[in-house]
């Protein structure tokens, strides 16, 4: 078996808001030194599949700096390695990608010029590992057309996932996306599957002609199940999140910080493995406290820090706190500031006093963002610059490169709910 990986990764991420503005989804950092990407890719690495494919598209120059040639992954290769492909102008007038299905299809000769008789298409935008070997084998054993990776979800989640219906023998006799009835069972798409390439080849270009949108959730997986190819479903029963809105970003950080995290990022026998920068070790000043936190390399911290995940670089002052919040590289923390339940991009200034995510008006929603900021986690974007003394409630969105006078509308306090 010759297997190609193909990772989509052109994803805009709009759910995450202001983290996503200026980069992909699967650039956005996590876990303090790594990003999204980076699972999908080690895990590709992990299982010995050392043909990648990473199909970009929205503002992929952050995701191309990190991939590089892929040294970190052991991907800087001359027989495979990854290879970054961008949506490109072809004779048929074809630019952007414009489904998941249709990003495959325009780079079908990819995996022609690799050989490869099997196709691995992933999502480059989820956080899990998973050893794709036992589900390659699955596929061969079942001698399938297409194999989809399937985790069970509980029933009042189905509606948020395509549902899987299958026989005995697990091959897949239905497909239902967001199925709003709950009688479809509860086999949730994960977005992995595997292709025979020779079946990708006949069905793609054959249903692209009535989808242009080309997608494998919507189109190409209910067309094959209705021209009878022989789809199976592969249970996966490890951990898998999908971080695409700031609550589930926020909610998978904290889970980081528990004694007995699922993702088990300190496994030396599954790496996962990231560029990094060299920069000196962490150090805590004299009246630092730290309580059940993730404090990466170059931070210097001289405040406290309480159940929160600091990116490489954050400078926290004295008499400052930061609390059950996400600092990113680079962030300055000024002297007596506050941060609570807060998310803050890279290279950030916070001023000295500034009490960033105040109050208890935890639920009153983002007027320009609405359900997609509603649980109490305030986003500030990256390089914002916020003023020294100053009040910003729950739910407040600070956008990238915001300036010291683009909160003097607001005085002294913006209310929950506000954008800056």
């Amino acid at each position: 078996m010759r297997v190609v990986a193909m990772i989509l990764a052109g994803g805009a991420g709009t759910r995450l808001l202001v983290l996503s503005e200026r980069r992909a989804k699967p650039a956005v950092p996590f876990a303090g030194k790594y990003r999204i990407i980076d699972f999908t890719l080690s895990n590709c690495v992990n299982s010995g599949i050392f043909d990648v494919a990473v199909l970009t598209q929205y503002r992929p120059h952050s995701l191309n700096e990190h991939i590089g040639i892929g040294k970190p992954w052991d991907l800087d290769r001359v027989h495979g390695g990854v290879r970054l492909l961008p949506p490109y102008q072809a004779r048929d007038h074809r630019e952007w990608y414009r489904g998941t299905a249709d990003a495959v299809l325009q780079n079908l000769d990819y995996i022609e010029e690799r050989r490869a008789d099997t196709v691995l298409v992933l999502s480059g935008d989820h956080i899990y590992k998973m050893d794709y070997r036992p589900l390659l084998a699955y596929h061969q054993e079942k001698e399938a057309h297409a194999t989809i990776a399937v985790m069970n979800v509980p029933l009042e989640e189905t509606h948020r996932f395509g549902i899987l219906t299958t026989n005995r023998q697990g091959r897949v006799v239905e497909f239902t996306e967001k199925p709003q009835a709950r009688d479809k069972g509860t086999l949730a798409n994960m977005g992995i599957y595997v292709f025979r390439a020779d079946v990708l080849k006949a069905c793609l270009p054959k249903y692209a002609r009535e989808h242009p949108d080309l997608d494998f959730g919507k189109h190409v997986i209910p067309n094959m199940i209705a021209e009878e190819y022989r789809l199976y479903a592969y249970p996966f029963e490890g951990y898998w999140v999908d971080v695409g809105t700031i609550q589930a970003y926020w909610e998978t950080s904290m889970e980081l910080l528990e004694p007995d995290s699922p993702l088990r990022l300190y496994d030396r026998d599954w790496i996962i493995h990231t560029r990094s920068y060299e920069r000196p070790p962490a150090k805590l000043g004299p009246q630092a406290r730290v309580q059940q936190s993730m404090i990466c390399n170059g931070c210097i911290i001289r405040g406290h820090v309480e159940r929160s995940v600091l990116s490489p670089g954050v400078y926290v002052s004295p008499g400052a706190v930061v609390r059950e919040s996400v600092v990113m590289n680079d962030t300055w923390v000024g002297p007596g500031a506050v941060l609570d339940r807060v998310i803050v991009d890279k290279q950030v200034v916070i001023g000295a006093g500034v009490r960033l995510g105040w109050g208890e008006e935890m639920s009153v929603p983002n007027k320009t963002y609405g359900a997609h900021l509603s649980t109490g986690i305030t986003v500030v974007g990256k390089a914002a610059h916020i003023p020294p003394n100053i009040r910003i409630g729950r739910n407040v969105v600070v956008r990238p490169d915001a300036e010291e006078e683009d909160f003097a509308p607001f005085g002294d306090e913006v209310p929950s709910g506000e954008t800056v």
